[in-house]
């Protein structure tokens, strides 16, 4: 019988510039308020998100002048590299591991393009081997921590003993628009921010979890709930208003679905660990779950203290959620662009 794979370590990084949320709504008038005449209509999501402050890899002052997408991409490239660093060696130092010993590295990202890819970006300054397998992973959007900690779990398991190093890096506020008049861009701007979160994993070592299954269900014909529009001027975010409801009226059949595949059911689950997208998404995955308002409480703090960082976020709630009383089953998941819900079993 196989060993199971073990989450050795996790470790999170955000970068320097912290956003208040006040001031982040008093600037997006400034910036939006004389071009968009729906803006006050939409000003209050600002206000309702459950969102107190964020991080960012820029100074606000440089989110008020249009920008190019190479500029968005020098950013993106600076930015990201730093946090992947920061977020992968911190992982790596609480497992007790050095660089070198890294055997695959996956880095989920799906807020830029990186070629050479970030992983390799850092050789030089982590002394990763030349001989690392590298496993870059674009697309998967929010639900990019989930699906990442899946890929990595498995590739982990193929290699008996083998060390994989996760690292999710996501700079979202790099994705705010002055040009795009749309309420999918207000939306973005009240709540995005940028971070990164990293996990070890490896066979036959006593670690914070075990991992012990995976899942997805994607729904047909549904592409246009989340995503990114792609233009001269870089990306453009898809977020359409459906995506509480839909979460409300349509997770609980996929995720009971994604449980039965693993032979389990919902009160075999001792703590689900959402991606919180925002106040109203958390809301309809407590409905939908049947959770109880109020349960996702972990979510409902990373989400005031860092926004939605997209991948990296539900990371972040575990990391929380591992600092609780331990319980002997957690779920996490996410929803991401396909739509799709993503679930991960981690057992104590």
């Amino acid at each position: 019988m196989s060993e199971p794979t073990a989450l050795l370590s996790l470790a999170t990084a955000s970068p320097p510039h912290v956003f208040e949320q006040v001031a982040v709504g008093e600037a997006a008038r400034i910036l939006f308020a004389d071009r968009y005449r729906d803006f006050e209509r939409l000003f209050p999501i600002f206000q309702n998100t459950g969102i107190q402050r964020r991080q960012a890899v820029m100074p606000m002052a440089w989110y008020f002048e249009p920008r190019s997408w190479p500029e968005r991409t020098s950013a993106y490239l600076a930015g990201a590299l730093d946090l992947f660093v920061d977020a992968a060696n911190l992982a790596l130092d609480r497992a007790g591991l050095a660089a070198a010993d890294v055997d695959t590295i996956v880095t989920v990202s799906s807020t830029g393009i990186a070629t050479p890819s970030l992983e390799v970006r850092a050789m030089a300054r982590m002394g990763f081997r030349p001989d690392v397998s590298r496993v870059p992973v674009f697309g998967l959007g929010c639900a990019g921590g989930v699906s990442g900690l899946s890929i990595a779990a498995r590739l982990a398991a193929a290699r008996p003993g083998s060390v994989v190093l996760l690292v999710c890096v996501e700079l979202c506020t790099l994705a705010v628009r002055l040009d795009k008049l749309t309420s999918a861009n207000m939306v973005a701007t009240a709540l995005f921010g940028d971070g990164a979160a990293a996990c070890v994993l490896s066979t036959g070592a006593a670690g914070l979890r075990t991992f012990e299954d995976a899942g997805e269900h994607t729904w047909p014909e549904t592409l246009g709930i989340m995503g990114w529009n792609v233009d001269p001027e870089g990306f453009g975010v898809i977020f359409d208003r459906s995506i509480p409801g839909f979460a409300a009226t349509h997770l609980q059949e996929a995720v009971t679905g994604i449980l039965q595949r693993m032979n389990l059911t919902p009160t075999d689950v001792d703590r689900f660990v959402c991606h919180p997208g925002g106040a109203r998404v958390v809301e309809a995955l407590e409905s939908s779950l049947g959770l109880g308002q109020g349960a996702l409480d972990r979510e409902r703090e990373v989400l005031a203290d860092h926004g939605n960082m997209s991948a990296p976020t539900v990371l972040f709630v575990l990391e929380r959620v591992l600092a609780d009383p331990p319980k002997p089953r957690l779920m996490l998941s996410a929803l991401g662009p396909g739509f799709t819900a993503t679930c991960v079993s981690l057992a104590a």
